[in-house]
Order: C-alpha cells, then structure tokens, then sequence
C-alpha cells in the first residue's frame, strides 16, 4: 500500500518512545496500530482522546452493533469516505447486518429493505450529516421510539463518524 498520498507523515508504531502508553492502548483496544492511528500519533494527545471518545462510542453503548455499523456506513456514503466505509464492512457483516443492505446504503434514498428503525436512523444520520441542523419533527420521532441515553449515544454516532470521515478525506487517508 502506497502512502505517499497522505497530507502528514505516518508515525511508526514502537518508533518513538514518548508514545509507547498510547500506543498499548490503542493495540488494547483495536488489536493493532491503524493506518488512521499512525496519522493521529502525530499529536498523542488527540490520538489519545480520539482513542478514548471512538471507543467509547463503538464499545461503550447501547446502541446496537447492526445500527451502528449502519449509521457508520452511512456517514461515510456520505462523506466520500471509501475508507471508512471499507474498514467498517467486515464490522457491519460481522453483527449480521446483511450484505444487500449494506449495498443499498450506497442509495440517495434508503429503500424498503431497511426496517422502520432503520430508516429512522438514516433519516437522523442524513440530516446530521447533510445540513446538521434537526427538525423538530424527527428528533420527535426518534425521541418517542429511544431513550434518552440511547438518542445521546446514537446522535454521538452520527457526530464522531462524521468526524472521522472528514479527518480522512481531509488528510487524503486512503488504500
């Protein structure tokens, strides 16, 4: 994989020892040093938080691992994020979310294949991402169907993957 297309220089894990505890964190949590992580390493302290807040919102919650790996496929549709949404397929198919919907997110409009939850999540994600702002009438919606912990962790969802598409497209972060 050629690398010379991204916008910093990549940290290489074990190379500089100042990093070592963030560094086992980060293996800690996601098993191995990402190529993503390799670029946050330039500043440990927002590698760190990024560490902390991602981990949170991908193991923390109780969002369910189908709906989440959703939204996180959706954001990244999105966003232009190819390598966001291909790190996240296998996590997608893995909490047996099916490969055709995972195809259909590709959609400007979700399609009936999705489930009434479903859709309401994309509709959430599409408007966060899309215009951030949130009418009134959705978040009704989604507050009637989720309680207020959960509208907090999947609204956080939407928000951190959003993140971590733009940071990726931004610094050209790809295969």
């Amino acid at each position: 994989m050629s690398t010379s297309h991204i916008r910093v220089p990549l940290v290489v894990p074990g190379t500089v020892p100042e990093l070592a505890e963030i560094e086992a964190r980060i293996l800690s949590e996601r098993g191995r040093i990402s190529l993503l992580y390799q670029v946050l390493l330039n500043s440990p302290s927002i590698a760190s938080g990024w560490e902390s807040m991602l981990t949170a919102v991908r193991n923390r919650t109780g969002v369910p691992a189908d709906l989440r790996e959703m939204i996180i496929l959706r954001v990244a549709v999105l966003n232009d994020a190819a390598f966001e949404f291909d790190a996240h397929v296998p996590h997608a198919l893995e909490a047996g979310f099916a490969q055709a919907k995972i195809d259909a997110l590709r959609a400007p409009v979700p399609d009936a294949s999705f489930t009434e939850d479903e859709r309401l999540l994309l509709a959430l994600t599409d408007r966060i991402t899309r215009e951030v702002q949130v009418p009134a009438e959705l978040m009704e919606r989604v507050n009637a169907r989720f309680d207020p912990a959960t509208v907090v962790e999947l609204v956080a969802t939407v928000a951190a993957y959003n993140m971590v598409s733009r940071f990726l497209v931004a610094l050209n972060i790809s295969h």
